[in-house]
């Protein structure tokens, strides 16, 4: 049986949070910008052995629709958190769902010590089908997309970075123009969840609770000489070099990509 994983997307207007759902779902991608109120997609990968079915909420990110999300997306497995790299204010615009998340998680945590103290069963309580246990905290993902945009980079990768480690985020630089980071990303969320609920299966809910706002460990940009990091090379970035803030291919065989 195909283990279910929910994912919630979410980020400010017109970041590209539809661009790399599209680009996950469809191998599509549209320079167009329709804005969301919500769209929902199901598929499946197989990640480290195992078939995952993945349920992906599109979610609005405009100020005037946010009051219209369900309880549904708050009970997300996962969020991954969008912004542009080109707008600082859409990274600012993070700490609304951040707060939103965050006290999903407090919840979630309470749900669990009270499951605990009435002596429920962990491997029951925390089965990935029990849709309504909702004890095990959601992973949170930031992804910084857009970063083909070089030219008009407003937030450093590093400043993306950091501001996902002091929220207990992992970190992921994407474009879903070219197709950077897109499947490492989802990947990057089916590993967290499935390591969150074996903690929780095998009661190490304390464990958990240190570091409920994500359970995940950020990703580093790679380092280069004398302790610094090159912001335009992240941590399994694929697709074509950024240098120079260009893009520059590595070989032929990119030169023959149609993804452009």
């Amino acid at each position: 049986m195909n283990v279910p994983i929910s994912i919630t997307i979410c980020g400010d207007g017109g970041c590209g949070k539809s661009s790399i759902t599209l680009r996950l779902v469809r191998s599509q991608w549209t320079s167009e910008y329709d804005p969301t109120i919500e769209d929902s997609y199901s598929l499946t990968r197989r990640i480290d052995g195992t078939t995952y079915h993945l349920s992906l909420t599109d979610t609005a990110g405009q100020e005037e629709y946010r009051g219209m999300w369900a309880s549904s997306n708050l009970g997300a497995d996962a969020f991954l958190m969008v912004y542009d790299i080109t707008s600082k204010d859409s990274l600012d615009a993070l700490g609304y769902f951040d707060d939103l998340v965050n006290m999903e998680a407090e919840a979630r945590l309470d749900n669990a010590e009270r499951a605990r103290k009435a002596g429920l069963d962990a491997d029951e309580l925390h089965s990935p089908i029990n849709e309504k246990a909702r004890t095990v905290p959601p992973v949170k993902i930031v992804a910084g997309n857009k970063c083909d945009l070089q030219d008009t980079r407003q937030v450093p990768a590093a400043v993306g970075l950091e501001w996902a480690r002091k929220r207990g985020c992992g970190f992921m630089e994407t474009s879903a123009r070219l197709e950077v980071n897109i499947e490492e990303t989802f990947a990057l969320i089916v590993r967290r969840v499935v390591e969150a609920r074996k903690l929780a299966a095998m009661g190490m809910m304390d464990n958990i609770a240190l570091n409920a706002r994500g359970m995940t460990k950020p990703l580093s940009p790679i380092p280069t000489r004398e302790g610094e990091f090159d912001e335009k090379r992240l941590v399994g970035v694929r697709g074509p070099h950024l240098h120079g803030g260009r893009i520059r291919p590595r070989s032929g065989f990119w030169q023959k990509l149609r993804c452009w």
